[in-house]
């Protein structure tokens, strides 16, 4: 999910350190996972179709909705809380252009099109036939992206602690035992000849209140306050964690403050871009 590596020369050791942007991570699923790879096909069915007897069928499949075909061709759709009695052409909606999204659309295009509305319908050359719904955003892409958002920033968070407090100076703003904690995964790489600086240990949460400790950090990467901050970086640290255990991303939230969260994470992944290359 990088273009590049950089080298940071700390304590005597010249160190490998992946250089993140979102820009890297957005040229990265422009290029290579789109919303393709998450819609499902649209099922259809002709126009003349029994409407009482569609929706008995896609209550069964929990189906919402279903396309309709007018001469081989999908040119409309119906919803399954509509159908009654009659056609199914009794009841059809067509498509509007704020439903259509295209198959090549980026994965992080596509989320704040998802904020508010329930699904969308994929259109691929010239034929309508794919939706994607907030239930898709579980699927392995979106967790791919969420995933890299959130490395990316905590990576950042770290550049910029290099930068704030550079040799051993950070240790004095740490509690005890974040700092026990991070010896002691540093004492377990140098035992298998993997040691790199002591900050390298540091979690995220150590990280989040490293960069919360100096004011001048929170006003540069606009954070509002610090508590704002702390609320801010723990809501993508539960993010992360959701994702690293395969957990249900809207457990305890929804789908608006998850795709809110994720443009906020990349627009703060700029700032700090614009502070380590200051």
């Amino acid at each position: 999910m990088v273009s590049d590596f950089y080298c940071i020369e700390s304590n005597g050791y010249d160190m490998k350190h992946l250089k993140s942007s979102s820009a890297d991570l957005q040229d990265l699923f422009k290029d290579s996972i789109t919303v393709k790879y998450l819609a499902e096909p649209l099922k259809s069915v002709p126009s003349c179709e029994d409407a009482a007897q569609l929706r008995s069928w896609m209550e069964m499949r929990d189906f919402d909705v279903i396309g309709i075909e007018e001469n081989g061709t999908v040119c409309g759709y119906v919803e399954r809380s509509h159908l009654k009695t009659g056609k199914c052409s009794d009841y059809q909606q067509i498509f509007h252009p704020s439903e259509l999204i295209a198959a090549a659309t980026p994965l992080m295009e596509l989320l704040p099109l998802l904020r508010d509305k329930p699904r969308l319908f994929v259109l691929e050359s010239n034929c309508i036939n794919g939706i994607v719904t907030c239930g898709d955003l579980q699927k392995a892409p979106v967790r791919m992206l969420l995933f890299g958002l959130v490395t990316l920033l905590e990576m950042n968070l770290l550049r910029i602690a290099r930068i704030y407090f550079p040799q051993d100076s950070w240790q004095q703003f740490l509690k005890a035992d974040r700092i026990a904690t991070a010896k002691n995964l540093w004492e377990l790489g140098r035992s298998r000849n993997e040691a790199i600086d002591l900050i390298d240990y540091l979690q995220f949460c150590d990280k989040r209140d490293l960069i919360l400790t100096s004011a001048e950090i929170v006003d540069r990467l606009e954070l509002k306050s610090k508590r704002y901050g702390e609320r801010f970086l723990k809501s993508a640290e539960a993010l992360r964690n959701k994702l690293a255990h395969a957990q249900d991303l809207i457990n305890g939230s929804s789908w608006p403050e998850v795709i809110s969260l994720a443009q906020e994470i990349e627009a703060l992944l700029q700032r700090c871009e614009e502070i380590v290359d200051s």
